[in-house]
C-alpha cells in the first residue's frame, strides 16, 4: 500500500509518501519560519494561505521524488488535528478531493499519533507496548500506548507545554521564533550555577507537568539584571537545564511506576540535543531502551502523517462521507481501528 502523507497542522507544508514495502520513498517540507519571524510567533491567516500557496507544487515533487504517478496511490492520509482551523482546513479539503478524483480512501489522522509512530519509521524492531513522552509546541504528556490507538494518558502538563514556554523565554530573551532551537543554541554559551531554577512539579507525587511557574520565574530573575549576552547567555542555560532535570525525574518515575522498559520521546522539543543526552543518560542507569526520532523526524513533517494514516488504513479505517478536522483533539479520543487491533510493530 502507497500512502500520500499531507501534514499542515502549523507553519510546516509536509509531504511524504510511505510503500508498506519499500518504506518511506520521499518527504518533503516546506517552512515557514522566516514568514512568520517577523511577528514573532504563528500567524493563522498568513499560515493557511501559504499552504494553499505551496500544497499542490509539493505534492507533484514529492510523488515525482517517490518514481510515482498520482494513479499509483492507495490511499491519502492528512492531519485532521490538533492545530490550527484554517490550515487544518487546507490539508483535508485538498486531501479529501484529490482521494475523490482517484477513487482511493482517505483519512484524517490524529497529529501527536503521528509524533508517537515517528519513530517507526526508521526502526521497524521497535514494537509496543512502550511508554511515550510527547513534547512539542502545544502538548507535554505521558502515553502508555499498549497497541495502535490504544492510549492511555498518565500525565500531562497542567499550563504551558515545554514548547510554549521555551518560545515564551525566548522572547524574554529576545531571541526571536522559533524559541527553542535559539534558546538551547544561547544555553551553550551559558555557565551552569549561576542561577537556581526550580524543577516543578518534582517535588509531589504524579506524572503531571506545570512550566508556567518556571516561565515566571525566568522573567523575575530577569528583572535588574544587566542585558547583556552573557548574563542572557547563563539565564538560557539555567532554564534549559531546569527544563531537563524536570523531565528526567518525570521520566524515572514514569519508567518506575509503569514497569515498562522502553521510552519513546518524540515531538519538536525531543529535537533538543541536552534533552536527548540526559534521557539516553537515563535509559542507561535505568537499563531501558530510550528511542528518539530521526532528527529531521522530530518536527512537523508529511511523514510521520503518512506512516501513521498507511497504519490505519491498512486496518480497514478510512473517511466517512462527512468528516471534520479537530483544532482540539485529545489523544485519549483515538480508538484502535474498528473491528481490528493492531499490535506488534505495526509494520
Amino acid at each position: 500500500m502507497r500512502v500520500l502523507g499531507l501534514e499542515t497542522s502549523c507553519d510546516e507544508t509536509g509531504v511524504a509518501v510511505y510503500d508498506g514495502e519499500r518504506g518511506l520513498l520521499a518527504d518533503r517540507v516546506y517552512s515557514q519560519i522566516a514568514d512568520h519571524a517577523r511577528y514573532g510567533g504563528v500567524v493563522p491567516e498568513l499560515a493557511s494561505r501559504d499552504h494553499v500557496r505551496k500544497l499542490v507544487p509539493l505534492v507533484r515533487e514529492t510523488v515525482e521524488a517517490a518514481g510515482l504517478r498520482l494513479a499509483d496511490l492507495d490511499g491519502i492520509a492528512y492531519t485532521a488535528g490538533p492545530g490550527l482551523a484554517g490550515a487544518l482546513l487546507v490539508g483535508a479539503g485538498f486531501a479529501r478531493a484529490l482521494a475523490w478524483s482517484l477513487d482511493i480512501p482517505a483519512l484524517g489522522v490524529h497529529h501527536m499519533e503521528g509524533h508517537l509512530l515517528a519513530p517507526m519509521l526508521e526502526s521497524k524492531a521497535l514494537s509496543m507496548p512502550f511508554l511515550a513522552l510527547l513534547v512539542s509546541g502545544g502538548h507535554t504528556l505521558f502515553v502508555r500506548a499498549r497497541s495502535l490507538g490504544d492510549y492511555e494518558i498518565l500525565g500531562e502538563s497542567l499550563d504551558d507545554a515545554a514548547g510554549e514556554a521555551f518560545d515564551k523565554v525566548a522572547k524574554m530573551l529576545d531571541l526571536g521564533y522559533p524559541g527553542g532551537p535559539a534558546v538551547e543554541r544561547l544555553a551553550r554559551e551559558g555557565t551552569r550555577g549561576r542561577f537556581a531554577f526550580p524543577r516543578p512539579m518534582t517535588d509531589r507525587p504524579g506524572l503531571d507537568f506545570s512550566f508556567s511557574g518556571l516561565k515566571t520565574h525566568v522573567m523575575t530573575t530577569l528583572r535588574g539584571l544587566p542585558d547583556d549576552r552573557a548574563t542572557r547567555a547563563d539565564v538560557a542555560r539555567a532554564f534549559s537545564d531546569a527544563v531537563v532535570d524536570t523531565f528526567v525525574i518525570k521520566c524515572r518515575r514514569a519508567l518506575r511506576a509503569t514497569g515498562l522498559e522502553r521510552l519513546v520521546i518524540a515531538g519538536g522539543v525531543s529535537a533538543n540535543s541536552d534533552l536527548r543526552a540526559a534521557l539516553t543518560a537515563l535509559g542507561g542507569e535505568l537499563g531501558c531502551d530510550i528511542v528518539f526520532p530521526a532528527m529531521r523526524f522530530a518536527t512537523d513533517n508529511g511523514a510521520m502523517i503518512a506512516f501513521a494514516g498507511y497504519c490505519r488504513l491498512l486496518a480497514g479505517e478510512a473517511d466517512g462521507s462527512a468528516f471534520q478536522v479537530r483544532p482540539r483533539w485529545p489523544l485519549s479520543a483515538l480508538a484502535p481501528p474498528p473491528g481490528e487491533t493492531v499490535t506488534g510493530n505495526l509494520t
